[in-house]
């Protein structure tokens, strides 16, 4: 199987039950907008043992699912593809997803909370005591490094936030939090 398949081979190989569409997405972002008929198993929490069979991992645009075939992999999985684009992707092939309710998406938060850490370090560097300004220039190094890596420790931290964990979606089995 390929590794990286584009939106309509996905649907046609979905809807003919050669595939399985598994979302690794947080289960507040499957919960705003899915691809209907996939599974949810959050990245952080994939479990290779509940994998068989050919796999298509979707995300929100590629990437997190490139990092759980990586991860699958690792662990002996087989027959692993991604969805090239994400749900995004899928979107803009005009091809139908479920809608839920709108939440902030992981990037956003990531964005807000880095700012906020920045102005934060730099408000009491000014008033409080220099060694402050060492949280923004942490802040700084983090974004650099994630922007090298594509791995924000940030963003899988947030990820596993209470507001993070609730799709409004309900699932069979253990597949997601509701």
């Amino acid at each position: 199987m390929n590794t990286i398949l584009d939106p309509q081979s996905v649907r046609e190989a979905h809807a003919a039950g050669k595939v399985r569409l598994i979302d690794v997405r947080t289960p507040a972002e499957h919960g705003e907008v899915h691809i209907e008929g996939s599974t949810l198993m959050p990245l952080d929490r994939l479990e290779p043992s509940q994998v068989g069979g050919p796999c298509v991992l979707v995300c929100r645009s590629g990437k997190r699912a490139e990092q759980a075939r990586q991860k699958l992999a690792a662990a002996g999985c087989e027959n692993l593809s991604v969805l090239e684009g994400g749900v995004m992707a899928w979107e803009q092939a005009g091809l139908p997803v479920k809608r839920g309710k709108a939440v902030l998406s992981l990037e956003r938060q990531v964005r807000i909370a880095a700012g906020l850490l920045v102005l934060t370090g730099t408000i009491l560097g000014t008033w409080v005591h220099p060694a402050f300004y060492g949280l923004a220039a942490f802040v700084g190094a983090g974004l650099t490094f994630a922007g090298l890596t594509d791995w924000c420790g940030m963003a899988m931290l947030l990820a596993k936030m209470p507001w993070n964990q609730r799709s409004g979606v309900q699932c069979a089995g253990n597949s997601c939090s509701v």
